[in-house]
């Protein structure tokens, strides 16, 4: 999450009073992530007061998918699966327009989860979030909304052309990323089970209380993909120190078992893991190396280190093929 947009408190006062949650008391920005801009709200005055996220989508988000986000919410949140809902307008409309010095822009109001994300997981937590994950994606499978997958195979030539020239302005290791990101598409499988993913699933997109997932947040990259791909992101972002140079067995064994004892994949899916998991490496590797290039200077945005995940892809290619064995 982050702050691009700016909004003055009268005209964010007057955003929240057409969402029948009661009076603005506070809204603060939030830095974390790159994203959307993102603020904390509190109101009071109502029945329905209390706190909230609100969301004003950037460029990144294509605002014609809004309906299948919002409408996913609503479905895992039917399931019984530990995701916000979506709070509706006196319309009934979950999403609306803002003007901008930017231009129209779309947003929406979402309930805030109690919880904390963890800078230092416990295998617990770990099982905990595998088992979450697994629930989405049984879940997700009966979701009729289809979307593909923008920051898939598809997209990655096209981050290496956007950043091409440019790697060393980051660190001159990334300037193989271009053979490595060919290999990955070649090396892509596509027969696995799919279902509808979360696909972004790090650390600070997941609430705990205890060690019990109290919510699944931020699912602005969700799409129908295959679930063993998810594994994958998921454990690339949990198992690992955050700058990718310590491997952590106990955590990744835990968030596989977690998810194993819910839905376990099938032979396909976890012979794909270890090269799905170089993949999502990749994946992360290309946003982060764009975001590092392009992110405005006077943002209020957290950058993020590319050289992190070319540490992880470097691991998984070297030892993938025993990471996995707690889903045997």
């Amino acid at each position: 999450m982050a702050v691009y947009t700016r909004i003055n408190s009268e005209d964010m006062a007057a955003l929240v009073a057409e969402f029948g949650v009661g009076e603005l008391v506070s809204a603060k920005g939030i830095a974390e992530g790159v994203s959307n801009s993102n603020w904390l709200l509190e109101t009071r005055g109502t029945p329905d007061a209390g706190r909230f996220i609100l969301t004003v989508y950037e460029e990144r988000t294509d605002t014609r998918d809004l309906p299948f986000f919002l409408d996913l919410l609503d479905h895992l949140a039917a399931a019984g699966c530990p995701v916000p809902r979506t709070i509706h307008d006196a319309g009934g409309s979950a999403s609306r327009t803002i003007d901008t010095p930017q231009g129209e822009k779309m947003l929406a109001l979402i309930e805030f989860l109690p919880g904390v994300s963890a800078d230092d997981p416990t295998p617990a937590q770990a099982h905990a979030v595998g088992a979450a994950l697994a629930q989405v994606h049984l879940a997700g499978q009966g979701f009729e909304g289809f979307r593909k997958d923008g920051m898939g195979p598809d997209a990655w030539r096209g981050f290496v052309r956007d950043c091409a020239g440019r790697w060393g302005e980051i660190d001159p290791a990334l300037e193989g990323v271009p053979a490595l990101v060919d290999d990955a598409i070649a090396d892509w499988p596509d027969d696995l089970p799919v279902s509808t993913i979360h696909a972004d699933l790090f650390p600070d997109n997941v609430l705990l209380v205890g060690d019990d997932v109290s919510g699944m947040i931020d699912f602005y990259f969700a799409c129908t993909g295959p679930m063993a791909y998810d594994i994958a992101v998921t454990h690339a972002a949990w198992s690992f120190s955050p700058d990718g140079r310590r491997f952590n067995p106990a955590i990744g064994d835990a968030l596989l078992g977690g998810y194993g004892s819910v839905r376990m994949p099938d032979a396909r899916e976890r012979a794909a893991l270890p090269a799905l998991a170089q993949a999502a490496c990749l994946r992360f590797l290309l946003t982060r190396a764009y975001d590092w290039l392009n992110t405005p200077a006077d943002a209020m945005v957290t950058r993020k280190d590319p050289l992190a995940f070319l540490r992880r892809h470097a691991f998984y290619r070297q030892q993938g093929a025993a990471l996995f064995g707690a889903l045997d």
